[in-house]
């Protein structure tokens, strides 16, 4: 059996691993009614969290590796940004983006 997973030390670790997410969700509601923030920090952190977001995005979309990812992804991310902006279904969008940058490369853009 070499190079199998051992199961017992596998199985441990994901049930801590669950275990732990379910702790850490849950201390959210209960410890939202004893914690709080001043006003500017719960405006700041919610701010902070459109910006990780938007840089998560853009690094997405942009590269690939350590390189550009070529102007179709870009394009298609554009395209679905615009159908999201309208408030097209959530398939609409995937699909629309997706099939954007798919005919894209088709057609020799990278």
């Amino acid at each position: 059996m070499s190079g199998s997973i051992p199961v017992l030390p596998t199985l441990a670790a994901m049930l801590g691993l669950a275990a732990g997410t379910f702790l850490l969700r849950l201390s959210g509601p209960a410890l939202r009614a004893k914690v709080t923030f001043p006003k500017r920090a719960e405006k700041v952190l919610e701010v902070s969290a459109v910006v990780l977001l938007a840089a998560l995005t853009a690094t997405s979309a942009l590269t690939e590796g350590h390189a550009f990812a070529g102007a179709a992804r870009p394009i298609g991310v554009l395209v679905g940004g615009v159908l999201a902006l309208r408030k097209a279904p959530f398939l609409v969008v995937v699909l629309t983006a997706a099939g954007t940058a798919a005919l894209l490369r088709l057609a020799g853009i990278p």
